[in-house]
C-alpha cells in the first residue's frame, strides 16, 4: 500500500494556491509541489488531492492508495458520495474517475501535525 499525504494552502479566499504532496512507498519517499492557479482554500484540497492520483496513476497504476488529508470537507465529501456545492462538483467527480486507475483507495482525515511536510510543500508551492 502507498500511503500519499496531500494538503493545500491559499494566499487569500479565493486567492493564489498551492498543493503538496507526499507519496511513502516502503522506505521511500517523494515529495511534490504545486502552484495551482487562483482558487478557495476548500477548492484547492480537491485539486491537491486531484494532482496526487494523476502522479500517482502515472507512477504506480493500479495500486492500493491511502490519501491522508488534513481538509475534513474532502473526505466527508468522498465519504458520503455527494456534495451540494456546485464548485466542488467537477472537482469530486475527477476525483471518482481518478480512482478507477488504482486496485482501492481508502481516503482518511489526519490532523494538520501528521501532515506537516504536506503543508510545507504547499506553502513553498505559493512562492513560485
Amino acid at each position: 500500500m502507498i500511503e500519499v499525504y496531500t494538503d493545500a494552502a491559499a494566499s487569500g479566499d479565493p486567492g493564489r494556491s498551492g498543493a503538496g504532496i507526499v507519496i511513502k512507498r516502503g522506505k521511500q519517499m517523494e515529495e511534490y509541489s504545486f502552484f495551482l492557479g487562483v482558487y478557495s482554500n476548500h477548492e484547492a484540497e480537491f485539486l491537491s488531492v486531484i494532482k496526487a492520483l494523476e502522479l500517482c496513476r502515472e507512477r504506480y497504476p493500479g495500486e492500493i492508495l491511502s490519501i491522508r488529508t488534513d481538509a475534513k470537507i474532502v473526505v466527508d465529501t468522498i465519504d458520503k458520495n455527494f456534495t451540494k456545492n456546485e464548485k466542488f462538483i467537477p472537482l469530486f467527480e475527477k476525483i471518482i474517475e481518478l480512482q478507477k486507475d488504482f486496485s482501492y483507495v481508502f481516503f482518511k482525515w489526519i490532523p494538520d501535525k501528521q501532515n506537516k511536510n504536506a503543508d510545507r510543500l504547499a506553502r513553498q508551492a505559493l512562492q513560485k
